[in-house]
């Protein structure tokens, strides 16, 4: 056993020195392998445990970078579909404004008084009380007189667009006449009680415009147009990401930190024909009422498509500011957990060479040591 045996003073310097040595090269060494200066809590309990806790930060922040990636291109998928439905509106438009610049074909008739409002009243000239009627040829509509300043063209108007099953429309022309049309092969038939100054005031005179008939043209548009709202309501479906779809309907929320406590709930639309106010061609694009009602519709819609495109637009500048700040964060935890944990090779490097060249010396010293006892050992065997 090595307790029984003695060894010199210098024996056991030079062994403890190599011993301490062969320590310090195994630590070494395990730093050059592992690359860490810290690969326990024994080595350095503060950096081990600080760099653990850097680690599991980086770590939760990376795995909702994955959700925010993600975020990213549910927006752009909201994006894409709002650029394409814009593109079939604008079609829509065109298909419209082909309509409307190909020749109507069933029965018109225009008022004599241009420059009309729809504010005009004729008030007092109308007597309470007396009406004028605008009939189809099985439907009547009736504009009642009140002998005030309630009695307006956009009264009149009124009364013949709002009364139900009427095949005639009521609009002003751009010079400001009245103009009344057909929606279908029917006759406009006017009268009632009014006198024929009373009429005069609004440009109409009693009588029958010969019913007309339906224009192939305008039809053909119509069933264009509404192919293409098909095609919007498709497209909105079809937006989605990842089961999220944010033109039609759905929500999202993007939380940002590990604590749930920074997040960004983006609200979705529905961008479909209905969520656009877009309805069907009014009358089959028989009148040029239900063609302008349409085309207006269609710009309230483009500007609703560019107004939800901004607040994506604006949505996804704040997510994809979020997800580089997340990056930098990652990376700045990481590299300050390596600061704690990691080693400087080039210093492991010199210190092996060092140890290595110590041990060298401890070892002929060891020697050296050794070669005197064995000295001492000849004086007395001479």
């Amino acid at each position: 056993m090595s307790g029984d045996i003695v060894l010199s003073a210098g024996v056991r310097s030079n062994l403890l020195a190599l011993q301490n040595t062969a320590s310090l090269m195994a630590q070494t060494q395990q730093r050059l392998s592992t690359g860490k200066k810290v690969n326990s809590a024994l080595d350095n309990p503060i950096n081990f445990f600080t760099a653990a806790s850097l680690n599991n930060r980086a770590g939760d922040i990376g795995s909702l970078l994955d959700s925010v990636g993600n975020a990213v291109k549910t927006l752009e998928a909201a994006d894409n579909g709002i650029k394409s439905i814009k593109s079939l509106v604008e079609a829509a438009q065109a298909s419209a404004r082909q309509a409307l610049q190909s020749n109507a074909t069933t029965a018109r008739y225009s008022g004599t008084v241009p420059s009309l409002t729809g504010s005009f009243t004729p008030n007092p000239a109308f007597v309470a009380g007396n009406t004028i009627t605008v009939n189809d040829g099985a439907t009547t509509a009736t504009f009642t007189a009140a002998g005030n300043a309630t009695d307006t063209v956009q009264g009149f108007l009124d009364a013949v667009n709002n009364t139900a099953n009427l095949k005639v429309k009521a609009s002003l022309t751009s010079d400001g006449r009245i103009q009344l049309e057909a929606t279908g092969a029917n006759t406009i038939v006017i009268g009632g009680s009014t006198t024929l100054a009373e009429k005069a005031q609004l440009g109409l005179v009693a009588g029958t415009t010969a019913a007309g008939s339906v224009s192939t043209l305008r039809s053909t548009f119509a069933t264009q147009y509404n192919s293409l709202l098909t095609q919007i309501d498709r497209l909105a479906q079809d937006a989605s990401f990842n089961g999220v779809d944010l033109i039609y309907g759905n929500g999202l929320k993007v939380t940002f930190n590990e604590q749930s406590t920074s997040s960004l709930s983006i609200v979705g639309v529905k961008l479909d024909s209905n969520g656009l106010g877009l309805t069907v061609a009014g009358s089959n694009f028989q009148t040029d009422y239900d063609i302008n009602a349409s085309l207006t519709q269609l710009q309230n819609a483009i500007g609703t498509l560019q107004s939800q495109a901004s607040t994506f637009g604006s949505n996804l500048s704040v997510v994809q500011f979020r997800q580089d700040f997340m990056k930098a964060m990652i990376n700045t935890l990481k590299t300050g957990a390596d600061n704690l944990t990691l080693a400087d090779t080039n210093e492991e490097g010199a210190n092996m060479l060092a140890l290595q060249t110590r041990q060298s010396l401890s070892t002929t010293s060891l020697s050296l040591a050794a070669q005197a006892s064995n000295n001492v050992l000849k004086l007395f065997g001479g």
